[in-house]
């Protein structure tokens, strides 16, 4: 059966949700819930965010459907990072590396690659990386993509890419980030 004759169903998709607005995981940690809904087995692997402890990673814990990989070595360049670069680009290899033995497995219906977008876009991981990991995906595996500023070419290959558009931020207003709801 060819791409075009498989049922729907049967073909993953390449969603890409990017963005400055927040709600980019949080709308690839609701689509991951959805596929365990459905007795499917997910991979999450994070990029940049590294060494923060944080809600969902506590939530990801009790569920044994969601395997969480942290592979990023920290925020790159922002809030006090005093890593040196080669320490970060190591982590972003590492973990398409691992987004590749994860989507190759056969083990998997849904990957998440969390803030890829940001490691293409900081120069951490080159475009084509990601395009090889979209056009190398196994025809049933669905892939989602998070991350501001994701590339133009990433976002012509995805099937669904939707930007989150920041209106209002309690940021703003001189507001911290709130335990539960930003982490």
């Amino acid at each position: 059966m060819t791409t075009s004759e498989q049922q729907p169903q049967e073909r993953g998709l390449v969603l890409v949700f990017t963005g400055h607005g927040k709600g980019k995981t949080t709308a690839a940690l609701g689509t991951a819930l959805r596929a365990i809904g459905y007795g499917h087995r997910v991979a999450i692997i994070q990029f940049i965010k590294g060494t923060w402890r944080y809600g969902e990673m506590d939530a990801l814990e009790r569920i044994p459907e969601i395997e969480l990989h942290r592979s990023g070595a920290g925020f790159y360049k922002i809030m006090g990072d005093k890593l040196p670069e080669e320490i970060h680009r190591q982590a972003a290899r590492d973990g398409l590396e691992l987004a590749r033995e994860k989507l190759r497995s056969g083990r998997y219906q849904l990957v998440i690659l969390d803030e890829i977008n940001n490691a293409v876009h900081t120069g951490l991981l080159g475009v084509q990386d990601v395009l090889g990991l979209i056009d190398d995906k196994p025809e049933t595996v669905s892939l989602i993509l998070t991350g501001r500023d994701a590339a133009p070419e990433v976002q012509e290959r995805a099937d669904l890419v939707t930007e989150m558009r920041e209106i209002k931020h309690p940021f703003q207003k001189g507001m911290l980030a709130k335990k539960g709801i930003d982490y």
